[in-house]
């Protein structure tokens, strides 16, 4: 894993959580935080808005940006293909929106990135499941 995703992680989920997580996690599991790190940041900017806690949700609204930011910095174009062109295309439009969401202090909006994150994350997690279980089957 490069040294940005891990420091996206690290801001994510803090030091001691992240050595524990890093050392059991795939990369591919690493991929996973990395979703759901951001996920969880921008649910909690969702509720620092209804509380109108608007400097909160600008650090939460942050945190989840960075978060794909990293996403977005480590993918490989050369490698992934249309695969990646469509992730970085994604990532494009999520910041921007993310970026009116900000601005307007739009829970909608945040909602929005939030369902694409969760879609994302589904399916990284089922990249993971056959990973784990194509590893288990050669140790049989």
């Amino acid at each position: 894993m490069n040294r940005l995703a891990l420091q996206q992680l690290n801001k994510a989920y803090g030091h001691d959580a992240l050595e524990a997580a890093v050392y059991g996690a795939s990369p591919v599991g690493l991929i996973v935080m990395l979703y759901d790190g951001a996920i969880t940041a921008l649910r909690k900017a969702q509720i620092e808005i209804r509380n109108g806690n608007f400097i909160e949700k600008g650090r939460l609204l942050g945190k989840g940006l960075d978060i794909i930011n990293g996403l977005d910095t480590v993918l490989n174009l050369e490698k992934g293909g249309e695969v990646t062109a469509n992730l970085r295309d994604l990532y494009g439009y999520m910041k921007q929106r993310l970026g009116v969401a900000n601005m307007k202090n739009d829970p909608a909006i945040i909602d929005e990135q939030i369902r694409l994150l969760e879609d994302l994350v589904s399916a990284w997690r089922q990249l993971e499941k056959m990973q784990e279980q194509g590893q288990a089957a050669g140790k049989v």
